[in-house]
């Protein structure tokens, strides 16, 4: 990397600042972005700070000051540029023109350890051109929403951004679906980058397919490298993207999660999950559960979420064939449903203990255990992690003894379903030596965590910090996720 395109402030002692920047996005001119100030808050108080995250990083947990963090992301010292991103999106179906980084920014790029490159976005950090009349900030709950979303996503395999720290900032908002008025927060999150498939359609809709052609060779180069001396690179990247993004929202179907809000503005060009606001973790299978109370017509429901994936893929196409040959990207997209599938049933083979099944026993245990969660509406996350701890080598003798001792599941007899899962688990299990089920033990228990959160369960930790300012819970919630208790 050139002296060019990077930045160190040697002359301070906090090590966020002297982390070692890069200009990536930066370096391509301000045709992306536009350079911003971040707000001034009245008040500092960190309220969450992700060491698990700075390691990765190069930075010890233990010589790193929470006084650090508040100048770093909260009072956003001796930082320059503050770049907000510019991009359009297609939100519930209709283009909007008139979108970009409304409350937030890139606060800079870093290298890690790892030599990925990875962003640091603001979100409450003040106005930008792009806040539309709003006031650029973000609600404490909202705050506290997407530091646990991102870490329950995080510890539950989804390749997802997560929260490096959240600062209290003394300032009352008015908001329409909170009481009001409430507290306010700015977050930092981290990630593999804030481009989006919004990015390169503001592109397509300004006609300028230099700039396409210039941001998607940034992104191929640092963010899919492996394909810079291929001939047919850029097939090969929406080929790619593709694939990401099917695996991406197959993580999200396992994990009984729905986004809520799958507009093209908050789809990554790398992949990776990001954004959370009205989000919600499935309490019962419930395929057509909208998690956004403004979805009126559920476009957005859990289980629409492989198909508008795939739709955002495919409108991405108009904004791609100035560089990429359409009948390419038709090609990829063709693989999508494949991609999905495999995924998908990997996961959901992992959550019933097996890291890997053959067909047709595999199709037959899945479609069985959907059938069961959707018609008995048991508890999701409640069947799979009862499942992981009432296993035991009897389940080879007997079908009946399946989960026998458990109230979620139906006495022997009530339920063909539940019955003809039982017979086929059995038949499973006797194919595996005694001592291969120990494997198939710790299986379920890595996939299946005792705490997933709840929307009650977000609701009680909120309580806890409106009337009390209680924050224990909130902390004790994230140690019990990080810990997959």
């Amino acid at each position: 990397m050139t002296l060019a395109k990077t930045l160190n402030n040697t002359n301070s002692t906090n090590p966020f600042l002297n982390l070692r920047y890069e200009r990536a996005l930066e370096s391509l001119g301000d045709d992306y972005y536009d350079e911003v100030a971040a707000a001034e808050f009245p008040q500092h108080i960190l309220r969450w700070r992700n060491d698990a995250l700075l390691p990765r990083l190069g930075l010890n947990p233990e010589l790193v000051k929470d006084e650090d963090f508040i100048c770093a992301f909260g009072k956003f010292e001796e930082r320059k540029p503050l770049l907000a991103l510019r991009y359009h999106g297609y939100q519930f179906g209709e283009y909007n023109p008139f979108l970009g980084d409304g409350r937030g920014f890139l606060y800079g790029q870093v290298r890690g350890i790892d030599d990925e490159l990875y962003d640091f976005g603001t979100k409450g950090s003040g106005k930008t051109p792009y806040s539309r009349g709003g006031d650029g900030m973000l609600t404490l709950k909202g705050g506290v929403r997407e530091v646990l979303a991102a870490e329950m996503l995080h510890h539950m395999g989804v390749r997802t951004s997560r929260c490096l720290s959240m600062v209290e900032t003394g300032l009352s908002l008015w908001r329409g679906d909170e009481p009001s008025p409430t507290r306010s927060s700015v977050i930092v999150r981290m990630g593999r980058s804030h481009i989006r498939f919004g990015t390169f359609e503001r592109l397509h809709y300004l006609r300028r397919p230099d700039l396409t052609k210039k941001l998607l060779d940034h992104v191929i180069e640092q963010y899919y490298p492996y394909l810079i001396d291929e001939e047919e690179k850029y097939a090969l990247f929406y080929a790619d993207l593709v694939k990401r993004t099917a695996e991406l929202v197959a993580q999200w179907m396992a994990a009984g999660f729905c986004h809520a809000v799958l507009n093209t503005d908050n789809m990554s060009i790398t992949g990776e999950s990001f954004d959370y606001g009205p989000y919600a973790f499935i309490t019962n299978y419930q395929p057509y559960f909208t998690a956004a109370y403004f979805d009126y017509y559920g476009r957005y429901c859990y289980t629409h979420q492989p198909g508008i994936c795939k739709w955002n893929l495919e409108t991405l196409q108009d904004a791609l064939k100035a560089v990429i040959n359409l009948g390419d990207m038709q090609a990829g997209l063709a693989r999508f449903d494949e991609h999905y599938q495999s995924q998908y049933k990997t996961l959901m083979l992992k959550k019933l203990g097996f890291e890997q099944l053959s067909h047709p026993e595999a199709d037959e245990l899945l479609n069985l255990t959907i059938q069961f969660l959707q018609d008995s509406q048991v508890g999701y996350h409640q069947f799979f992690y009862e499942m992981a701890h009432s296993i035991s080598l009897k389940w080879r003798d007997e079908p009946g003894l399946i989960m026998v001792d458990s109230n979620l599941v139906p006495a022997s007899g009530v339920s063909e379903v539940f019955d003809n899962f039982c017979l086929l688990y059995h038949k499973i299990l006797n194919n595996f030596d005694p001592e291969q089920i120990d494997s198939i033990v710790q299986t379920l228990a890595r996939h299946n965590p005792k705490t997933v959160i709840l929307k009650p369960v977000i609701e009680s930790i909120w309580e806890s910090i409106v009337q009390e300012d209680n924050w224990q819970p909130f902390y004790d919630l994230i140690q019990c996720i990080q810990s997959g208790n």
